[in-house]
């Protein structure tokens, strides 16, 4: 049984489109894949702790390695764990130096999933960038999906940080990744070969 560990972005949760997608298709077609979708905090100063306590309480999801699809927020996350675990990582639109990007959310937000209210602060930023994978040590262990039109992060930035990694750059879509259901199939193939 392999097991997956998919990790969403910031203002997300287990109930976006590309999680639930995701989920899907792995039922239907690797029913023998157990995915993991937990529910990141949303304070950024919980993160860390709640994902390596998931990875010490769920010893399968490190056999083998981790296998990890990070969207976004989740795909710096996901970089974080393999650098520090091993592994294999899918990432989509991933945020690069979200320390830089979040000093504009500095202040209160609720979460559109779960209607949780919380408040971003100045602290948070050197959480954050204590996460960040200065080098990546093994770039064959990345596939990265980027579209040129993603609103929200410089599809550039992820570019040039992972220019080893099987980089699939398409031209247009935006932040969610259009078509990012198409992928799925090339997505599992790479995770479970």
């Amino acid at each position: 049984m392999q097991h997956i560990l998919y990790l969403h972005g910031f203002l997300s949760s287990p109930k976006s489109v590309k999680a639930q997608a995701t989920k899907a298709y792995f039922k239907q077609h690797h029913p023998d894949v157990t995915l993991h979708i937990p529910e990141l905090s949303n304070y950024p100063s919980k993160v860390e702790a709640q994902l390596l306590s998931l990875i010490e309480a769920t010893p399968a999801l490190q056999n083998g390695d981790l296998r990890l699809i990070g969207s976004s927020m989740g795909g710096y996350l996901s970089t974080f764990l393999l650098e520090k675990f091993g592994g294999k990582a899918v990432l989509i639109n991933p945020a690069v130096r979200p320390y830089e990007l979040l000093q504009s959310f500095i202040g209160s937000h609720q979460n559109p999933y779960s209607g949780e209210q919380f408040d971003i602060v100045d602290s948070d930023m050197d959480v954050i960038k204590a996460l960040e994978a200065a080098s990546i040590k093994d770039a064959s262990k990345y596939r990265v999906m980027l579209q040129t039109n993603d609103e929200t992060l410089d599809y550039r930035l992820a570019e040039e940080k992972y220019v080893n990694s099987h980089l699939v750059i398409e031209q247009g879509g935006d932040h969610s990744f259009v078509g990012y259901e198409d992928h799925l199939p090339a997505i599992a193939e790479f995770l479970l070969k």
